[in-house]
Order: C-alpha cells, then structure tokens, then sequence
C-alpha cells in the first residue's frame, strides 16, 4: 500500500480528494490537515510515503511545506496538486524537490497514476506545463523579489528600506530594474505581474 496525506485548506476539495484516491486498492490516505504547519506536523509523525499538497494554503504555503518535507522527511515524497496553471509555480515546485505537479481539474485516474509514478522514484508533470517552464524563466534577482513583495502589501520605500534593511536609493534602484524587466509603469503593477507569473 502506499500511504498518502493530504493537505488542502478547502474542506470540499479535501474531502473529494481523500474519498477518490481511497477508491483505489493500492492507496492508503493516512492523513489529511487543512493548513501547511498542521501538515508538517502530522507528516513529521505519520511519515506517508507521499504528500499531497496545495499551493495556496493558511500558515505554511504548500511550496514551503514541500521544501520543509524535503529538509526533514526526505523519505516522503511531494506532489503539488493546484489551480494554478503558471509555469514559474511549476519552477518553483521542481526548486523545493516536489516530484510531481498537476492541476486540480486533471482526472483522478491521472492523479493515481501520478502517486504511483512519483513513489516508485519518478515525476509526474502537467505536459503543457512542462513545455512552458522552459521559456518562463524568472528575470528577477532574489533582491528584487523581496522588494517586490514589500511593495505589494502597499508599504512606502522607506519602509521596504527599513524592513530589508538597505537604503532608499537602493530600494529605487531595485524596484525601477524590476519595473524595467516586467514592463510595469508601477510597483503595484510589476508586483502584480510578477505574482501572475508565479515569481512571488
């Protein structure tokens, strides 16, 4: 048997999911947690063999936990199961040692198929996706990331200057390359664009 948990903070999905995949012999769901900490947690203790995840999630994104499962239960492995049909999500995932990443509106066949592929040691990638990530590479430097994202939740220059601690001038500096490499006239909007690409 292979034994799965699951974490996704939409109770429906939750549930449809766990009651699928138990349809299968070969399947155990050992688990499930509606928030990224709560997962770790119950990871770190049930050890499955793999985890399910979403990327969008209270407290612990699941690309977080992804990276954190890898760090601290090497032997479970990570499927990211998500909405989000962006090539630079994927990128990041494939960063954080998931081995598998499909979309939500996939079949569930395909999402058992994947389970097996992914725990007998391999990786089950969305297809046009795959292609995609290829030509999506992030242009943003990590600087200009964590800039961007101060400056998403609406805060001043200063204050990104005082939160990152780096002057003014460099703080302009790195949103104006940012702007630049986006097309953005703003830093909302580079922001903005940035996350719609899955870059934040």
């Amino acid at each position: 048997m292979i034994r799965l948990f699951l974490a996704e903070d939409q109770a429906l999905v939750l549930g449809a999911l766990a009651a699928l995949l138990s349809l299968e012999d070969d399947l155990d769901v050992v688990g499930t947690a509606g928030d990224g900490e709560t997962a770790l947690q119950k990871v770190k203790e049930l050890r499955p063999d793999v985890l399910i995840t979403d990327i969008e999630m209270p407290r612990l994104s699941g690309l977080d936990l992804a990276a954190r499962v890898r760090q601290e239960c090497p032997g479970t492995r990570v499927i990211i199961v998500t909405t989000f049909a962006r090539a630079g999500y994927l990128r990041r995932a494939l960063d954080t040692g998931a081995r598998g990443y499909l979309l939500k509106d996939a079949p569930s066949e395909q999402l058992a198929d994947a389970i097996r592929r992914v725990y007998a040691g391999g990786r089950a990638i969305d297809v046009g996706l795959a292609e995609e990530v290829w030509d999506a590479q992030n242009p943003l430097t990590e600087r200009e990331i964590q800039v961007l994202r101060e400056a998403e939740t609406g805060q001043s220059t200063a204050a990104i200057a005082a939160s990152l601690g780096l002057s003014v001038g460099t703080v302009r500096n790195y949103l104006s390359e940012a702007m630049g490499k986006l097309g953005a006239e703003g830093r909302i909007e580079a922001a903005r664009r940035a996350r719609e690409r899955g870059w934040l």
